[in-house]
C-alpha cells in the first residue's frame, strides 16, 4: 500500500527563518537518532550558505508524520535567487509562506507569494519569531492579507490558514494565546490544507527535471516530481530535450528521500519526488517519459535577467600566478556548465573569444557565481555590472526595483536625499517606536549599483537594505554617479609603509604595506574627483643617524577591506575586478581591452 503524500515548499523573504523552521520540523519528525549531533541550518549544506547565513540553492528533504510522507523543499529568500523558487514551485501542491512577526511582508515576500498564487497554490501563512521583542503577530497577518488582495488572490486563497511560530524555540500554535509546545500544529496544518498530488499512476510516465546533482559513482543525477505514471529501477525511459529530441536510456538507479538521506528504491508512482540516474545529458525543465508514448511537460519558464557583466580572461601583469584555470576555453566551459543548473543565468559570446557576456538577476546572483568559481581555482576579470534594457510596446524601458530601507531615524534625511539623486521615488514611510524608520522606494535598478556601500556610510552600519525586481518602466534619464577618483599604482613592486604614510593625505587605501602591486592597479580612493598615479613602492633612504623613537608610534589609517561584493559595486565603467583564488584586485582597463 502506498503512503499518502504531501509536497510542500517553504517560501519567504531572506532571514525570516525558513531554514530554522525546517530544522525544527526535521528534529521533531524523528529522522535524527537520539544523541546525534545536528548542526543549525542543517539544510544549508553549501560552504557559502553557511558563511553568509543565507540559502542559495533549493533543497528537498522528506519526513514521516504518522502515515503520511511529507516532502519539504527549502527555497532561497533573496530576490537574486528567485529562479530557484520558480523552478521548484512546479514540484509542490502547497506552500508555507513565512513572515517575520516584527518586519511583516518584505520585498521578496511579494515576489515569492506572487509566483505561488500564479501557480494556483493556497499558502499556509506562518508568522515566525513571535518571541522577539516588539513583535506584532496579528498586525503581520493583516499586512499579509493586504498583500494577498493587492496581488489579485482569489477568495479561496485570501481565506488562508495561519499559524504563529518560533523556529528557534521549536514550536508552532494556532492561536497566539495558546502554549507553544512543539511543531505538531504545523504538521497538522500541512495535512489539512495541502492537497495530495493529483497525478495518475495509470498514465504514461512523466517526470520534470527540476534539480541536477552529480555523483562520482552514478554520474549526473536528476531530481524531479513524478507527475504521472510509475517508474521502476532498470526500466527503459526516454528524455524529451528542450528542442524536442527524444533520447532513450535506462534508469540505472532510482533513489527516494528519507530525511536528509537518499535511499535506493525499486519503484515510485505519481506524486513522489525521486532522484534518477541514467540520463547524462538531462537539463532542467526537460521531461523523462515513456519511450513508447512520449509526452513532454511544458518547459519551466523563469523571469529574464536584469543585470549583466562581462567575464574576461585575466591579462594583468600577475596573470596565471595564483589560479589553476586561466584560459578562455576553461572559462567558457565553466560558464556553460553553470547554465545546466542555474536557470536564471544567461551566457552569450562576444566579438572577442576571451570575453563572455553573463546576465543574472542581480549583483548577489552574479557575485555568488564569481565567488564559487574563484574557490574552484578559476582566475579571470569582470567588468562593472550594467542593467539590461528592453523594448516594451516600442518604447525603451529599464528594470525598476522595489527598495525597502530600515534605518535609524537620524539617517532618514540622508538616505532620502541620496535615493532622490538616484531617481528613486518614495512610496511609503513608517516610523517605528524604537527610533527606527522603514522607507519604501521604487528606483531604477541602475540607481542601486554602488549604493550599498554609500548606504552603510549614511547609516553608520546600522541600516538594513532589501530590494527585489518590480517591473520594466520607461527610461528615467541620466543618473549622476558621484564617486571620487581613484589612486593608481605607478609601477610594479611591493607597497611600503613609508610610501603609504606619505600619501595618506591623498585619500584612503585598499591595501596594506607588503602588498604586491602593478602599474595600473587601483590601490585606494582619491580625495578629489580625478584619478591620481602614486609611487607606493618608494622606500625610506637610510642614514647612519638614528632618531630616538622616530618611527615607533607612527601608524597608518585602517585600509578599506574590498570584499567581492563591495568591489563589484565600487568599480567604474573603465575599471575591472581581477578575481583569483587568493586575491581580489581592482585595476584600470588595459589599452587593449579599452579599444574593444
Amino acid at each position: 500500500m502506498t503512503l499518502p503524500i504531501r509536497n510542500v515548499a517553504i517560501i519567504a523573504h531572506v532571514d525570516h527563518g525558513k531554514t530554522t523552521l525546517v530544522d525544527a520540523l526535521l528534529r521533531q519528525s524523528g529522522i535524527f537518532r537520539e544523541g546525534e549531533a545536528v548542526p543549525d541550518c542543517v539544510m544549508d549544506s553549501n560552504d557559502l550558505e553557511r558563511e553568509r547565513g543565507i540559502t542559495i540553492l533549493s533543497k528537498n528533504t522528506a519526513v514521516h508524520y504518522g502515515e503520511t510522507l511529507i516532502n519539504i523543499i527549502d527555497t532561497p529568500g533573496h530576490a537574486d535567487f528567485g529562479g530557484e523558487v520558480e523552478r521548484v514551485l512546479g514540484m509542490v501542491d502547497g506552500c508555507i509562506l513565512i513572515v517575520d512577526a516584527n518586519e511583516g511582508p518584505m520585498p521578496q515576500t511579494r515576489f515569492v507569494l506572487k509566483k505561488a498564487l500564479e501557480k494556483g497554490l493556497r499558502p499556509i501563512v506562518v508568522v515566525n519569531k513571535i518571541d522577539r521583542p516588539q513583535a506584532d503577530p496579528h498586525g503581520s497577518v493583516d499586512k499579509v492579507l493586504d498583500l494577498f488582495i493587492e496581488l489579485g488572490a482569489d477568495d479561496d486563497q485570501c481565506e488562508f490558514p495561519y499559524l504563529f511560530a518560533s523556529g528557534i524555540s521549536g514550536y508552532a500554535k494556532n492561536k497566539i494565546e495558546d502554549e507553544g509546545i512543539d511543531m505538531k500544529p504545523m504538521f497538522e496544518a500541512i495535512l489539512d490544507h495541502v492537497p495530495p498530488p493529483i497525478g495518475d499512476p495509470e498514465k504514461p510516465l512523466q517526470i520534470q527535471v527540476t534539480t541536477l546533482d552529480y555523483s562520482e559513482y552514478l554520474g549526473r543525477i536528476v531530481i524531479g516530481k513524478i507527475h504521472n505514471g510509475v517508474i521502476k529501477a532498470g526500466q527503459q525511459a526516454a528524455l524529451v530535450t528542450e528542442d524536442g529530441t527524444l533520447v532513450k536510456s535506462k534508469i540505472s538507479k532510482l533513489l527516494g528521500f528519507d530525511g536528509l538521506r537518499r535511499i535506493e528504491i525499486e519503484s515510485a508512482s505519481a506524486g513522489h519526488i525521486v532522484a534518477v540516474a541514467g540520463f547524462a545529458d538531462a537539463n532542467i525543465g526537460e521531461t523523462i517519459t515513456c519511450p513508447t508514448n512520449p509526452q513532454a511537460l511544458p518547459l519551466i519558464k523563469v523571469d529574464e535577467p536584469t543585470l549583466q557583466m562581462t567575464f574576461v580572461v585575466n591579462d594583468s601583469p600577475f596573470a596565471g600566478q595564483e589560479g589553476t584555470f586561466v584560459t578562455s576555453r576553461q572559462l567558457r566551459d565553466r560558464l556553460m556548465r553553470e547554465l545546466e543548473t542555474n536557470v536564471a543565468l544567461r551566457v552569450e559570446p562576444t566579438d572577442s573569444p576571451d570575453r563572455f557576456s553573463v546576465s543574472g538577476r542581480g549583483e548577489l546572483h552574479l557575485g555568488i557565481l564569481i565567488e564559487t568559481m574563484r574557490r574552484e581555482g578559476y582566475e579571470f576579470q569582470v567588468t562593472q555590472p550594467q542593467v539590461i534594457y528592453r523594448e516594451v510596446n516600442g518604447q525603451p524601458c529599464e528594470p525598476y526595483e522595489l527598495l525597502v530601507l530600515d534605518v535609524p531615524e537620524e539617517g532618514v534625511g540622508g538616505c532620502m536625499e541620496r535615493i532622490g539623486q538616484r531617481r528613486g521615488e518614495l512610496q511609503d514611510m513608517r516610523v517605528m517606536g524604537d527610533g527606527r524608520a522603514t522607507l519604501e522606494f521604487v528606483i531604477p535598478a541602475r540607481g542601486l549599483i554602488g549604493f550599498r556601500g554609500e548606504f552603510m556610510r549614511l547609516t553608520r552600519g546600522a541600516g538594513i537594505m532589501n530590494h527585489s525586481f518590480s517591473d520594466y518602466r520607461p527610461l528615467c534619464g541620466e543618473i549622476e554617479a558621484r564617486r571620487n577618483g581613484v589612486l593608481i599604482a605607478f609601477e610594479e613592486g611591493v607597497a611600503t609603509f613609508y610610501a603609504l604614510k606619505n600619501a595618506e593625505d591623498r585619500g584612503i587605501f585598499f591595501i596594506t604595506p607588503g602588498t604586491k602591486v602593478y602599474k595600473g592597479m587601483i590601490v585606494g580612493e582619491h580625495n578629489r574627483n580625478q584619478d591620481l598615479d602614486l609611487n607606493i613602492c618608494k622606500s625610506k633612504q637610510l642614514t647612519n643617524h638614528r632618531a630616538a623613537g622616530g618611527d615607533e608610534l607612527v601608524q597608518l589609517q585602517t585600509p578599506v577591506d574590498m570584499s567581492l561584493e563591495r568591489a563589484l559595486e565600487y568599480i567604474g565603467p573603465d575599471e575591472l575586478v581581477e578575481i583569483t583564488p587568493e586575491s581580489i584586485r581592482l585595476r584600470k582597463l588595459s589599452k587593449k581591452l579599452a579599444k574593444r
